[in-house]
Formats: C-alpha cells, sequence, structure tokens
C-alpha cells in the first residue's frame, strides 16, 4: 500500500528522534511520582494535582489524529522540529509554575499543552523512521525505536528519585537540554520531506479530539468515580457519539483528516487489534506494578523503578528477535509467538507474585524471570505489529497510521487498566469485608470500614459535596468562602509487608485496609479518600 522510501536521515536521525521521544515517556511516569512533593510546594488541593497529572494523556490521546495529519501535509521533519521545541518550552512552562493562586491553572495548562506537543512531535517521528529505511530493514529500526524509548518509562522512577533530591522543577527541567540536542540532531540529519498541498480538516480534528478525550477521561475516572456514575458514563457516551459523529461528516469529507480505507485493510485492522491489546496489558502491568511495588513489598519509588526494568530489558532483546522474524515471515507468526510468550509470563507472574521473594529489592530474585517473560512477550509482538500498520500507509501518509494506531494503544492502555482496577478493587472489597466480618464486626459495620479506608461514601461512591462539606466542618475547616482553612489531616502511613491477599501470621485471610487504597489508584495518585506515602509516592483511590 506504500511505496518504498528513499533514505531520509537513517541512523543518526533515528537517535536524535529516540532522544526527543524519550522526553515524551519519561515524563508519564517521572510526574506521577513526584506528585505529592509538587502538591506540598505549590499548596495545591489533591483534585488540582490529579488533574495535572492526567490532563497531559487526555490532550496527548485527543491530539493524535490532528498531529498525524500535519506530519503529512506540512511534512516530517518540520513537524517533528515543531514537536520537539513545543515539548521543551512546555517543559519549561511547568518547572516555572508560580506559588499562589495561578499555581494550579499555570500548571494544569501548561501540562495539557506539553501532552499536545507530544501528539504532534510522535507521528512525525516515526515518519522519519519510516522514511530513513528500506522496507527489509524497518522493523530492526522500529524495535530499536521502541524498545529504547519504552524502556525510558523505567528510567521515570529511578531518575525523579535523584532530581527531586534537588527540586521537583528539575523533573520538567532536565528536559531543555535534551531539547536542545534533539533538536539539533534531527535539524541536521533528518532530510525534508515534501509538503503536500492538501488541506487539514480542522472541526474534523476537534470533533475527534473532544471524543477521544472524553473516553480517555471517563475511563481513567471509571476506577474512583465507578462505572455507574454519572460522570463516566455522560463521558463515555458522548465521548463514542463525537467518535461516531466523526466518521459520518470524514466519510462526505474530499480531504479527511483520517483516510477510511485505511480501516477497511484486513492486515491493518489485525495490527491494531494486536497493539490495543498489548497496550491493555501493558499498561494495566506497569500500573499494578508501581502499586505491588510500593504498597505490597514495601519498596521506594527507585526500587520500583528496577521491576520496571526488568520488564523492558525481556521487552527490548524480544523486540529485536520479533523484528528479525517480521523480516523474514510476516506478522502472523509473531503475533502468536508473542502472544503465547506474554500470556505465559503473566500467568507466571501472577502465581509469584502471591510469594514474598527473599529479598524483594533485589535486581535477582524469584520474580525476575517471570516479569522478563512477560515483557519479552509484549516486545516481541508490539514493535512489529506497529511496522506491518505503517508498511500499509496509504500513499505514504505515515503520520496518518501512525496516529490511529497510537490512539488504538491509548485506548487499550486505558481500558486495561480501568476494567482490572475495578475487578480488583471489587474482588480485595468482598475479601476486606469478610476479614471484617470474621473478627466479630457486622455486615454494615464492615462495609462502612471498607469505604473509610477507601475513601468512598457508605455504598461505595463518592462522596458528595455535602459529604465533602460536612467533613470540612466536622475537621474544624472553614467552608468555602469563609475564614481560612486549616490545614489538612496528614494520613498514616501504611507498610504492608505482604503481597495483597497473601495469607501471612496475623492475617485471616491476608487483606488489609491499605491494600484497597494502592490497588484503586492512578500510578502515584492519591485518590478521595487519602492514602498512603511511600517513597515519594501518594497512593490511593483515585
Amino acid at each position: 500500500m506504500s511505496t518504498t522510501p528513499s533514505g531520509e536521515g537513517g541512523r543518526p536521525a533515528l537517535v536524535g528522534l529516540i532522544i526527543a521521544v524519550s522526553m515524551t515517556t519519561i515524563d508519564q511516569t517521572i510526574v506521577a511520582l513526584c506528585a505529592p512533593t509538587v502538591e506540598t510546594d505549590l499548596a495545591l488541593t489533591h483534585d488540582a494535582m490529579q488533574w495535572a497529572v492526567n490532563v497531559y494523556l487526555v490532550a496527548t490521546a485527543a491530539c493524535f489524529l490532528l498531529g498525524g495529519r500535519l506530519a503529512d501535509v506540512v511534512g516530517h521533519k518540520r513537524m517533528a522540529l515543531i514537536g520537539i521545541a513545543s515539548f521543551g518550552a512546555t517543559s519549561l512552562l511547568c518547572g516555572l509554575a508560580p506559588v499562589g493562586d495561578w499555581a494550579a491553572t499555570w500548571l494544569i495548562a501548561a501540562r495539557a499543552l506539553q501532552g499536545v506537543a507530544g501528539a504532534l512531535m510522535f507521528p512525525a517521528a516515526i515518519g522519519i523512521v519510516v522514511r530513513g529505511f528500506p522496507r527489509e530493514g524497518r522493523a530492526k529500526a522500529m524495535a530499536t525505536f521502541f524498545g529504547i524509548t519504552g524502556a525510558m518509562t523505567a528510567i521515570g522512577p529511578i531518575a525523579g528519585g535523584y532530581l527531586t533530591q534537588w527540586t521537583w522543577r528539575s523533573v520538567f527541567w532536565v528536559n531543555v537540554p535534551l531539547t536542545i540536542v534533539s533538536f539539533a540532531v534531527v535539524a541536521l540529519t533528518a532530510r525534508p520531506g515534501e509538503r503536500r498541498r492538501e488541506r487539514v480538516d480542522v472541526p474534523g480534528a476537534l470533533v475527534i479530539a473532544a471524543g477521544l478525550g472524553l473516553l480517555v477521561f471517563g475511563l481513567q475516572q471509571a476506577g474512583s468515580w465507578g462505572w455507574a456514575s454519572a460522570g463516566v458514563i455522560g463521558s463515555l457516551v458522548a465521548g463514542a457519539l463525537l467518535v461516531v459523529l466523526f466518521a459520518v461528516v470524514e466519510s462526505r469529507t474530499r480531504e479527511p483528516l483520517m483516510n477510511p480505507r485505511v480501516l477497511r485493510d484486513r492486515g491493518f485492522a489485525v495490527s491494531g487489534l494486536a497493539m490495543f491489546f498489548a497496550a491493555a496489558a501493558f499498561l494495566a502491568t506497569f500500573f499494578f506494578l508501581s502499586v505491588y511495588g510500593q504498597v505490597a513489598l514495601g519498596l521506594g519509588a527507585t526500587q520500583t523503578g528496577l521491576l520496571f526494568l526488568k520488564f523492558f530489558i525481556g521487552f527490548v532483546v524480544a523486540a529485536q528477535v520479533g523484528s528479525r522474524r517480521f523480516d523474514r515471515s510476516g506478522a502472523r507468526g509473531v503475533y502468536l509467538i508473542g502472544g503465547l510468550a506474554g500470556a505465559a509470563g503473566f500467568l507466571w507472574l501472577a502465581r509469584a507474585a502471591t510469594t514474598i521473594p527473599d529479598r524483594p529489592g533485589a535486581f535477582v530474585n524469584g520474580q525476575t524471570l517471570p516479569i522478563m517473560l512477560a515483557g519479552a512477550g509484549i516486545g516481541f509482538m508490539l514493535s512489529a505489529a506497529s511496522t506491518d500498520a505503517v508498511n500499509r500507509s496509504i500513499g505514504a501518509s505515515y503520520g496518518e497510521v501512525t496516529a490511529v494506531s497510537q490512539t488504538l494503544r491509548n485506548l487499550g492502555g486505558a481500558l486495561g487498566i480501568a476494567v482490572l482496577t475495578t475487578v480488583v478493587t471489587n474482588r480485595l472489597t468482598a475479601r476486606l469485608i469478610h476479614s471484617f466480618t470474621g473478627l466479630g464486626a457486622s455486615a454494615a459495620e464492615a462495609r462502612a470500614a471498607v469505604a473509610r479506608v477507601g475513601g468512598t461514601g457508605a455504598g461505595g461512591r463518592r462522596p458528595g459535596r455535602r459529604d465533602r462539606r460536612g467533613r470540612r466542618q466536622r475537621a474544624g475547616r472553614a467552608a468555602p468562602g469563609g475564614a481560612p482553612p486549616v490545614p489538612r489531616r496528614r494520613t498514616a502511613r501504611l507498610r504492608p509487608r505482604r503481597p495483597l491477599g497473601v495469607r501471612g501470621r496475623g492475617d485471616r485471610d491476608g487483606c488489609r485496609g491499605a491494600a484497597l487504597l494502592g490497588l484503586s489508584a492512578a500510578p502515584g495518585v492519591r485518590g478521595p479518600g487519602g492514602g498512603g506515602r511511600r517513597g515519594g509516592a501518594r497512593i490511593g483511590a483515585g
């Protein structure tokens, strides 16, 4: 479906693009882990800090299709440079957030713009990589690109632990020198592509941005608000309707934001589904490893980063092997082998996680091989699926197909986290109630205790406005508009020493109150009911 490129910079440009895109993957984790420090230093409310963490991913997901179309129309190199420069500038703005009334607005807006910059950069970067290598060697280049940039996700917790010892602002400022280096390398080594005389469907871009943004937002909030809440249902329904409206409008548009013929290609559809389900497993694993390491194993943020590093060692090695097999025999065998290896690794890891290893903080222990095998399964198939997708682009529209496939990955990841978090939280809630009733509490008292631990009202709902107002007044705080509020009550540090749900001495069935806090949280973010604080990261029912 696409023509073979003549080459646009090759390996030197690949190095610059890896540095640039690595900034976006590191920022997905490093900011969440320094959130408690930022919240304290800027005197932010918890909800404002949550928005600052989550709006980055919402904005990125919402603008991918626009970024892909701009890359194909304006030129891959030009849009990559614009995205790199914009990401560096918005990172600087995040680090310059003022203390005072404008702190929350400033930080949230800068993080949103940072997400938009990432969405402009990524499809253009893939376009340069694809055009820089012939078809027969493209899979290896893509495996290197995705392997290294993905592995940078593990660097976030490790780097954040050291940078925040100086100032939390450094986690943003570190992007500035990386921006300068990557911008210079790409500007000097990537050849400019052709600029197309085509228009960009701005109305369509706004509709799909709103639709995808609402879908991702609804999935993000499902774990804390509940699937039955009006906010989640409204966001998901409105988002789905806007996506349908976008499809109808684009089918009648002369120069659509996305060519509908891409989705009719069976091979592209299979690659898209592979990326969707791989991302669902990958991002959910990332989330639960973070919670498991800090809540169950009692590790700090830096040591928890080693869990991710094990995963990505398997990912990177297997991605190279999978790319060679893809070049030789196509995608089908790669998907089969990668899927089976990943399933075996996750099953092994699920069994290994029920026992605390002798040295939980050590790099090599009883959980190392299961984590590596799970990462290997995902890596074996993910880069090959991405390569197969761009190979099927129509008229060398590499930015367009990259944007579509990346959107599927984002939706898959958000859905995986939302569904699995709900399943685990419901299961854990049932076990906690069983434990409390076994200690002599009535069923009603047990449910009330679990609700207090999880930060929800009776029946598992979020505290309403009246609940929160009453809670403030009972705590001696003034309602909005009254006298200045007193400082927030500090929450206890909860440090379970066994995996959640593992039987141990003194436990009837191994359930602990801290478990509910950890397993219903966004990574590094504390929820409405407070949460444990460990290794610089708050983990709560958020």
